[in-house]
């Protein structure tokens, strides 16, 4: 699950592609819950948001809260490859943070390819060139991961999901780097970040079902920082290598 703003511009890009069609060709999920995680990518401080919920299909169209709105355009022996699109929330310089940059939200525009023969198990792969935000701000950032599904009785489904992040060292510079005058205003040393994998991260999933078309969903998760993000003095100063998120909707099936 991710922050209100991306879900929310990601329904409004589905709602526009799907608007033409008839309501039967649309399966999934939708829903509502709430979330507690880190403010930014450096977990300066926790925040509780509220946190529209979307597990939506439509042909070869999706949208899901993690993987934004993509759309195979290739499909053949359990392999999908397409373009898709996605949000990356930004962050206000204020609180523990005053004296840092602003960073714009931006959106993520890339390309995808997933190996998955059966529903309930997936590799995949994606990159993508963050746009639209402020000036140096923005780079290319993607992922490499696995998620396996399983049913724990009771109608209750269980997955499990290993990834890890990679950005060039423009957009990890962009949260994780420090400039003279960013160290000036703020007190942090001064810092340079560079490119390479940023994080680890892995995620345990539960859906319960609680009567006919609806369900809750929670999902907790745990992310270990690395390589130029984990050792920036903007982490070692305010923030934390290992951080933790919660996250639990109601959710109706259709």
């Amino acid at each position: 699950m991710k922050a209100p703003l991306s879900v929310v511009l990601l329904f409004v890009l589905l709602s526009a592609t799907v608007g033409a069609c008839a309501a039967d060709d649309l399966r999934g999920e939708v829903g509502v819950g709430v979330g507690y995680q880190p403010y930014d990518p450096s977990a300066s401080r926790y925040e509780t948001v509220p946190l529209p919920y979307f597990d939506v299909d439509w042909g070869n169209v999706s949208l899901d809260t993690d993987d934004g709105l993509t759309w195979s355009v290739f499909k053949a022996q359990g392999w999908s490859a397409g373009p898709f699109v996605n949000y990356v929330s930004g962050r206000n310089a204020n609180g523990s943070l005053r004296g840092l940059r602003d960073v714009s939200g931006m959106a993520q525009l890339g390309g995808f390819v997933q190996y998955s023969p059966a529903e309930f198990w997936r590799v995949y792969a994606q990159v993508g060139q963050a746009v639209g935000g402020a000036s140096g701000q923005g780079g290319v950032l993607g992922k490499l991961g696995g998620e396996l599904g399983y049913p724990l009785g009771l109608g209750v489904i269980g997955s499990s999901q290993l990834a890890a992040h990679f950005a060039d060292g423009r957009q990890t510079s962009t949260f994780f780097g420090v400039s003279a005058s960013e160290a000036q205003a703020s007190g942090i040393s001064g810092y340079k970040a560079s490119g390479g994998f940023q994080q680890i991260s892995l995620t345990q999933n539960l859906s319960f079902p609680l009567a006919q078309h609806w369900s809750w969903v929670t999902s907790a998760s745990w992310t270990h920082l690395i390589g130029s993000a984990a050792d920036s003095s903007m982490v070692k100063a305010l923030g934390d290598v290992n951080q933790g998120a919660v996250q639990t909707a109601l959710s109706y099936r259709f």
